[in-house]
């Protein structure tokens, strides 16, 4: 009981300064759109610019956590600032590790105290911490796919400027002006970096570091190569625009095609739980042995874990990447 109380402290505690954080940056929109300055201007910088500015980036208001977050330079923090940055988060990471920490602890103390099993309630509290970032990596996922059905039409419009006789510059504003988010406000800091003397070979790198997608690569680098050596550039935009609704076209046809795939991936893991809801219901005796008893434990533990594991196998039999 101490321990629990102890955790039960912590976690609410933890609970309350990521109220406090998340709300003192709703309520100062200033350090909003400077943060959201530093993190577009960071992305595309030259080589010895970056390193000033992520030092100076806050990835949390607490003091401490601040420091801790900045000193601990390892891929998976670089990796989280990458998700931060590609899902146009505002908040900064020490809040989402907070959330991570909070949602953790209570998911371990709510199923340790249901199920009276560490062994139970340990994987259930690292799924519910890894929540937060799960949740970024959906909002990333889905501004990605935003931006990929927008980028055929932004390349068109800006191969229509250079025929017409405008700047490459121009056909930029055009596709800020002109376009939603994501891809209206992604040229928009491409257009506020060259504005503040970024280089333009780093502002297009920029643009692909923050959207992480193939077609945007081919488009900078063709840019690049085209400003370096020469070359018909509105005709190499038409040629990406054109190949890209060339593979929605495609893509289109696999996801109709692995889509029986899908509904049985669903049907199966769906089942086994719908059986035991069923036989809870029919005889509760049954379910209670799974339950309660040390063996019955093990055995949906063992059963969740291969359920993981054929979940993962599944995904990577029918996620064709094209």
């Amino acid at each position: 009981m101490i321990i629990l109380g102890i955790v039960l402290f912590i976690t609410i505690m933890l609970f309350l300064m990521m109220i406090f954080l998340a709300a003192r940056t709703i309520l100062d929109p200033e350090a909003k759109r400077i943060r959201k300055e530093l993190k577009g201007t960071s992305a595309g910088s030259s080589q010895t610019t970056p390193i000033v500015i992520r030092r100076r980036q806050q990835r949390s208001d607490i003091p401490w956590l601040n420091r801790i977050l900045s000193q601990v330079s390892t891929s998976v923090i670089h990796r989280l600032d990458q998700l931060l940055m590609q899902s146009n988060t505002d908040q900064p990471l020490g809040v989402f590790i907070l959330l991570s920490l909070v949602l953790a602890l209570a998911g371990f103390l709510v199923f340790s105290r249901m199920s009276r099993s560490w062994i139970v309630a340990l994987p259930v509290g690292v799924l519910a911490g890894m929540a937060p970032f799960f949740y970024l990596s959906l909002k990333k996922n889905r501004r990605l796919r935003k931006f990929e059905e927008q980028l055929p039409d932004a390349l068109d419009l800006i191969a229509r400027a250079l025929r017409a006789g405008q700047a490459f510059t121009s056909g930029l504003q055009m596709v800020a002006h002109e376009f939603d988010d994501p891809i209206g406000s992604e040229f928009e800091k491409i257009l506020a970096q060259l504005n503040l003397g970024v280089g333009f070979q780093e502002a297009l790198r920029g643009l692909a570091d923050r959207v992480s997608c193939s077609d945007v690569k081919f488009f900078a680098i063709s840019v690049i190569i085209q400003r370096q050596s020469g070359g018909n550039l509105a005709e190499i935009l038409e040629n990406i625009s054109r190949l890209i609704r060339e593979r929605f076209k495609l893509r289109g046809h696999i996801r109709s095609l692995s889509a029986e795939g899908k509904i049985s991936a669903i049907i199966l893991i769906a089942l086994p739980f719908f059986l035991f809801i069923f036989m809870s219901i029919i005889n509760p005796e049954y379910a209670k042995i799974l339950l309660e008893n040390d063996l019955g434990r093990r055995l949906c533990m063992g059963a969740l874990i291969m359920m993981g594991i054929g979940i993962m196998v599944m995904k990577k039999m029918i996620n064709i990447k094209v």
